[in-house]
């Protein structure tokens, strides 16, 4: 292995697995309670996934003319590096990679559970999760060690796996007994607990990071075939799949649950199968479900390496991390480096929702400067006089990017309202990694020199 550029092997459809799988993660078969629960009827509840997913493709649009003007191996490091500073990239960074940790573990765990009483019965519940889910991220590391293409080959096949179940549970809407659907929307009538407008704005924490992922896909702009094409155009199609999946199982959601129901419901691909096909289902659903959070988990693994790459190539971090495996085209020190993040975090972890607040506060301070970096990089391309001929331009620029910040700074303010102590620390944190850049630069140069 050495430090060498990273070759270009993805292909466009491999890309726009990757784009789905960043984003179809295992928010949308559990978040949705989330959103029946803060939203006071269903009409606040379509509405805020709505918003979601256009403000969402607003999102995509921004982030796939950023990846055309700008494709490299970790890009979505290397956009903050060049746009603002290597200190800024860092700090924005440092909490992303930690909170996409923290997010691959609770969600590797919440799968793991799934089929914790089946595969360990004699253990508790918690210990049997975190048990299957240690072992299923060590098995993810040494596929991903294989390489990049057979990664993107098992992504493929999981992503098939978990389309079929979203395809399942929006055809529930259908067959569902029109006598099941009574009786659950009579069931929907509940106590209200906020202002239309504040469960509309509390819907945002969860809706939107359901959405969130396809930002990362920038980070692969080093190992795409003709980044300046594929990019853009494999975001558009695999935005516009995802968009399609998540409002129709929405919807199928609350017309055989309810919103009450939704709202109370911790399982809710089982309950709308329970109803469905019976009881006698939830054992097939339980594996399904399993395999549907690999599926994550894997391509998290194949991402967030890119990253540490393209900080040590800002010599932010060791350059031992730049090291590819000229093969199979993988980073080995970043993979496993990674993994044993997830691993230690698996184990300290509590719940999904406890740290929800937490990852949008970061992906909120993440997106609204990553976004904001398309002002910038236009203006410079108008100033050097480039030539953007062959560059994807979003046309809904400079409104659209405009409105996706302005919503993003109203995500943080619900962040404030839902957990005040989140908001805090999360500041905290994130300023914290301005004195963590100077210190790991220190240690770096000191090593260097000796």
């Amino acid at each position: 292995m050495s430090a060498t550029a990273i070759k270009p092997q993805l292909r466009r459809f491999d890309l726009t697995i990757v784009v789905i799988s960043l984003v179809i993660g295992m928010g949308i078969f559990r978040t949705p309670a989330e959103v029946a629960d803060k939203a006071v009827t269903p009409t606040i509840f379509y509405l805020a996934w709505i918003c979601g997913s256009l403000v969402s493709l607003v999102g995509a649009l921004t982030f796939a003319e950023i990846g055309s003007r700008f494709p490299a191996a970790g890009g979505f490091y290397k956009i903050f590096s060049h746009c603002y500073s290597p200190r800024f990239a860092f700090m924005v960074n440092w909490i992303t990679v930690i909170s996409n940790a923290a997010s691959v573990a609770i969600v590797a765990m919440i799968g793991s559970g799934y089929v914790a009483s089946i595969v360990l019965p004699e253990l508790p519940e918690q210990t049997a999760s975190q048990i299957i889910g240690a072992l299923m991220i060590v098995v993810l590391m040494l596929i991903n060690l294989l390489g990049i293409k057979i990664s993107a080959k098992v992504l493929s096949g999981l992503m098939i796996l978990k389309i079929m179940l979203l395809l399942l549970l929006i055809s529930a809407v259908f067959f569902v007994s029109k006598e099941h659907f009574i009786t659950e929307q009579v069931a929907t009538v509940t106590t209200e607990k906020y202002s239309p407008i504040k469960a509309f704005i509390l819907c945002f924490i969860p809706v939107f990071f359901t959405f969130g992922g396809y930002q990362l896909t920038i980070n692969f702009g080093g190992d795409i075939i003709n980044p300046k094409k594929n990019i853009p155009r494999a975001i558009f199609i695999g935005i516009a799949i995802i968009l399609v999946l998540y409002l129709a199982v929405n919807y199928s959601y609350v017309s055989v649950l309810g919103i009450e129901g939704l709202a109370n419901s911790k399982t809710i691909a089982s309950d709308v199968i329970g109803a469905f096909l019976g009881d006698s289902m939830s054992l097939a659903m339980s594996i399904i479900m399993f395999f549907a959070v690999i599926t994550y988990v894997n391509v998290s693994i194949l991402a967030n390496p890119r990253t540490y790459y393209a900080m040590a190539e800002d010599g932010v971090m060791p350059k031992s991390f730049m090291r590819v495996n000229e093969k199979t085209q993988v980073q080995v020190v970043g993979v496993i480096v990674f993994c044993m993040f997830v691993l230690v975090t698996l184990f300290f972890a509590d719940s999904f929702s406890k740290i929800l607040t937490y990852v949008m506060f970061f992906d909120s301070i993440a997106f609204i400067t990553a976004v904001y970096s398309i002002f910038i990089l236009r203006k410079r391309a108008k100033k050097e006089g480039k030539d953007e001929s062959s560059i994807y331009k979003f046309k809904g620029y400079p409104y659209l990017p405009a409105l996706f910040i302005g919503v993003y700074f109203t995500l943080n303010i619900s962040v404030f309202i839902a957990n005040p102590e989140a908001f805090g620390y999360g500041a905290l944190l994130f300023l914290s990694g301005l004195p963590l850049y100077y210190l790991i630069k220190k240690i770096i140069q000191y090593n260097e020199s000796n």
